[in-house]
């Protein structure tokens, strides 16, 4: 099972950038590599089970699926259900935590998933790099205005 942690801290109180995360379908809002997302069936965007839709800047098409939502605890989990990518039994989860010193926010978005040994550390490269630390880059880059 391959691995990938990124971790990041914003300059904003935890509140705000959770404010811009939860939204499960809120992708296209804040993340640059994101074009386009609806949730499916019409359930609500925080809701355990929904299936979130959306189109990369690339043009190829993802499905997640939400499995753990906590505003409490500024956390968010979800698996992969369709990707491009050759990987299988994703798991994800975004958390966001509070820094006393200044009022900011640690943020660690981490996944696992399996791939063909040839292909993991490829895949959590990129997915770290392009995914993960791009979402952060772009949310210091929100807040910092």
């Amino acid at each position: 099972m391959a691995k990938v942690t990124v971790s990041s801290v914003i300059d904003a109180p935890v509140e705000d950038v959770w404010e811009v995360i939860r939204d499960f379908n809120g992708l296209p809002s804040w993340h640059p590599r994101m074009v386009e997302s609806h949730i499916e069936d019409g359930l609500a965007a925080d809701m355990i089970g929904c299936v979130r839709n959306f189109k990369l800047v690339s043009g190829a098409t993802l499905r997640e699926k939400l499995t753990e939502f906590s505003d409490a605890d500024h956390r968010v989990s979800y698996s992969i259900l369709e990707t491009p990518q050759p990987l299988t039994n994703h798991k994800a989860t975004l958390q966001l935590r509070r820094v006393t010193d200044g009022d900011r926010t640690y943020a660690e978005w981490s996944a696992s998933f399996d791939a063909a040994p040839e292909e993991a550390d490829k895949l959590a490269a990129g997915m770290g790099a392009n995914v993960f630390q791009g979402g952060f880059n772009a949310l210091k880059e929100r807040f910092a205005k």
